[in-house]
């Protein structure tokens, strides 16, 4: 398996160099030195969706950097992403982030308004999952996004949405709640960034996951609440990128770092 893992890897490296062109399935599966249908079957089982939309994945994330950090036109950054299209570009971006590529440029510093706890409609069948988030040990404070998705990729708004702090040294198991999830199948998902202002760039969208978690797929009922449990680990390669608009455009105050002792004024002599 491990073997596998390597051809992956290499087949994922490939994509993040060359997402700009017009890679095939036959080609990405050539840089694994594996047979296509082999390759996908081993793809999908390492990184929980096809070659195809990882690739989708990877340009539509590339996107979300360019509009942030550049003053291309949109037009631009799709043809520099690889669409050929306009608008297949901004229906993707569009679905998979939560608002449009104009929207997500404007509110680069203003931020998404805050996200709602999600109430339960009238007539709506819907129940709650709950449980914790599980962080290795580290000295870093983190900001932990939580949310249950209709797919296991992180896109789109999640159907509910919880969003933790995690203190330097303090407790490294925090509980989170989801309330008003809609009946049906769903896939849980966290993301952890630092906050810390000596370690990181303060702009919001320039602070990227280092840690990411996923449950086990729920079934959610009518009027129940479910437990589940997320360990948290190191983002790897095999991990896709996330295209939902958090963390980039959470602009809530980061923690204030620790003011340094001031000394006593002297007292003047007499």
């Amino acid at each position: 398996m491990e073997v596998s893992r390597l051809a992956v890897e290499r087949a994922i490296t490939t994509m993040w160099d060359h997402y700009s062109e017009p890679l095939s399935l036959d080609e990405i599966a050539d840089t694994a030195v594996l047979s296509k249908f082999y390759f996908s079957r081993v793809f999908r089982s390492l990184t929980g969706t096809s070659p195809g939309r990882f690739l989708t994945a990877i340009r539509l994330y590339s996107a979300k950097n360019l509009l942030l950090e550049t003053s291309q036109s949109v037009t631009d950054i799709s043809y520099q992403v690889g669409y050929n299209s306009l608008g297949t570009f901004t229906t993707r971006f569009t679905r998979s982030v939560g608002v449009s590529p104009t929207r997500f440029r404007s509110l680069s510093h203003s931020g998404l308004p805050p996200l709602p706890r999600f109430e339960t409609d009238a007539g709506r069948r819907s129940g709650a999952v709950q449980g914790t988030v599980v962080l290795p040990p580290s000295s870093t404070p983190l900001r932990v996004y939580v949310g249950a998705f209709g797919s296991p990729i992180v896109e789109g708004m999640p159907v509910s949405c919880d969003i933790l702090e995690s203190p330097a040294y303090g407790c490294r198991v925090l509980k989170y709640q989801l309330s008003g999830v809609p009946v049906g199948q769903w896939y849980v998902r966290a993301a952890a960034v630092a906050v810390r202002w000596v370690d990181v760039d303060p702009r919001p969208w320039a602070r990227y996951p280092l840690l990411v978690g996923a449950g086990k797929p729920i079934a959610v009922r009518a009027d129940q609440n479910v437990n589940l449990r997320i360990p948290m680990r190191a983002v790897d390669k095999t991990d896709l990128p996330i295209l939902l608009a958090l963390p980039e455009l959470d602009n809530r105050l980061l923690p204030e770092p620790n003011p340094a002792p001031q000394r006593a004024p002297e007292t003047a002599a007499r």
